[in-house]
């Protein structure tokens, strides 16, 4: 009877773990192909949350990236001014903006920011996170602590290093900017 009863258990563990691994399983498609995220539900509960509502919302669809640091990261997510697929959208003003919701408390914790690593754009008050973010082309270390950590590329990290570049003088802004086509 025990061993039936420990079966179970494994089975049981096993099943919800896939099941949460599949939740926590987000493709951002960009113009190169799709780029495949782990959200870290565990680390940062209510950035993961956010972006998850944001997305199957559509929200992020046609967003566009508006801040794209050679060597740094690429800086997405203003939903409000950097949707290219709405009537506010405003290039000048992409950065500025964010959802309806609102900012978000910081859930600073211990994951670096390596390369792959997604984590929350934010003004200088660390509790102001919204809808933006940015994906590390390399590992910032700097931002360690500073920042939520939300998810980390697993796969098609080459499409990300494919996003077009801002100017380096005018603090990464991008003219002409690559896109978000669609963030599920």
């Amino acid at each position: 009877m025990n061993k039936v009863i420990i079966k179970f258990l494994i089975f049981f563990f096993i099943l919800t773990n896939n099941i949460n691994a599949e939740e926590n399983i987000m493709i951002l498609k960009l113009k190169d192909g799709d780029v495949k995220i782990e959200l870290f539900e565990d680390v940062a509960p209510n950035h993961v949350k956010r972006i998850k509502d944001l997305a199957e919302s559509g929200k992020y669809d046609g967003v566009v990236f508006h801040r794209v640091i050679d060597g740094f990261m690429a800086q997405t997510g203003d939903v409000k001014f950097g949707n290219s697929s709405n009537d506010n959208y405003n290039l000048s003003s992409a950065g500025m903006g964010g959802s309806e919701l609102p900012d978000l408390k910081e859930e600073f914790s211990d994951l670096p920011h390596e390369r792959g690593s997604l984590s929350m754009a934010r003004s200088q008050d660390p509790n102001s996170a919204n809808s933006q973010f940015f994906i590390c082309f390399k590992a910032s270390p700097f931002l360690d602590r500073q920042y939520t950590v939300f998810g980390k590329v697993i796969d098609g990290m080459e499409l990300v290093d494919k996003i077009k570049r801002g100017d380096e003088g005018n603090n990464g802004s991008v003219s002409d900017p690559d896109k978000i086509i669609s963030f599920k």
